[in-house]
């Protein structure tokens, strides 16, 4: 990269728009996503809001709705959703610079290697990003939580760290991606339980029922990890293998030992649950989805993930404000909890 690093961000939705904007100040950056979206940033200026009452009104930085936009960039991050990740990577395939850096900055497991399969003759970085924003407008997005974007510790990540921390981006590099992508996934599994129950995360995360069930979801997966031989990353206060028995503690006991990482702010809803909203296909296959192939593949029964998704698909069928909330009981009830 030189002195002002050319990005594209390829699938600009409410992360990757987040994500372009914070960068602006200190890179030349496009934003390359659907038309009506990237009409609206270019007649208004991107606004970013949160976490807090942090606001940034950025009006520096290009629109484009085709691949070809990211042929000179130095570095490509792909925020599409995960069932659109070849797709992405073939479209780019046809532009990309020879020395172009692309980055993962999607949910799942795969993305990476998807990538990596189809766009063989560039460098390929795992990243992620642990926190919660949402489309808070035709051009605008808010952050409701915290943390520290992650990426694979290798020096062709190192120009970009710099540039985004330059931008005001919280980053850590990190050795070992595939743990941390593991530990991801364990949060990423509330994603579901917060769309069906149709409230804001601190709301729903301040629910014991509500924590059941993703604690049922989590042991799941922890259980598919450990017959993989898959040692999530330790994210957080709490180690991984404690994160079920934490999220049973009574609401009280829990809120104190937990407030650290429940610093989300009133607004803050799960990618899912916006998914649902707006009549988008979920990422549920590429969350529980994948908790339930791994446990299958070793030979072990992943009954509340299998639950979740069946619940998800029905409010996906549904329609936009069809499917009805589900109060926590009643989720933990459905997947035979008590």
């Amino acid at each position: 990269m030189n002195k002002e690093p050319r990005i594209a961000v390829f699938g600009a939705g409410s992360i990757g728009c987040h994500l372009g904007g914070m960068l602006a100040a200190v890179a030349d950056v496009t934003l390359v996503g659907r038309p009506a979206a990237m009409a609206a940033i270019e007649r208004n200026g991107l606004t970013l809001t949160g976490p807090g009452e942090a606001r940034r009104q950025v009006r520096e930085l290009t629109t484009a709705t085709d691949a070809a936009a990211a042929a000179r960039a130095d570095c490509v991050l792909v925020t599409v959703k995960s069932a659109d990740t070849r797709a992405a990577a073939r479209e780019l395939a046809e532009h990309l610079a020879p020395e172009a850096v692309v980055i993962s900055f999607q949910n799942g497991l795969h993305n990476p290697e998807v990538l990596r399969a189809e766009l063989p003759g560039h460098r390929v970085l795992a990243g992620m990003v642990p926190y919660n924003v949402l489309r808070s407008g035709p051009a605008a997005v808010h952050q409701g939580s915290g943390g520290a974007l992650m990426v694979e510790d290798t020096p062709a990540a190192r120009p970009f760290a710099v540039a985004a921390r330059a931008g005001g981006l919280s980053l850590a590099l990190h050795p070992d991606m595939p743990a941390v992508q593991a530990a991801k996934l364990l949060m990423n599994l509330n994603n579901a339980v917060n769309a069906l129950s149709g409230l804001p995360l601190r709301e729903q995360l301040g629910a014991r029922a509500y924590r059941a069930c993703l604690a049922r979801c989590q042991r799941e997966a922890l259980a598919a990890f450990r017959a993989a031989g898959v040692r999530p990353a330790r994210l957080g206060p709490v180690p991984p293998g404690w994160m079920p028995g934490v999220l049973g503690l009574p609401d009280a006991l829990f809120r104190r030992l937990a407030a650290a990482g429940l610093r989300i702010d009133a607004h803050a809803r799960s990618s899912m649950w916006e998914d649902l909203r707006r009549g988008r296909p979920t990422e549920v296959d590429s969350l529980q989805g994948e908790v339930i192939a791994l446990a299958g593949r070793h030979g072990l029964p992943a009954p509340a993930n299998a639950r979740l998704a069946a619940l998800v698909r029905e409010a996906e069928r549904a329609g936009p404000g069809a499917a009805r909330p589900w109060s926590g009981p009643e989720l933990l009830a459905e997947l035979g909890g008590g």
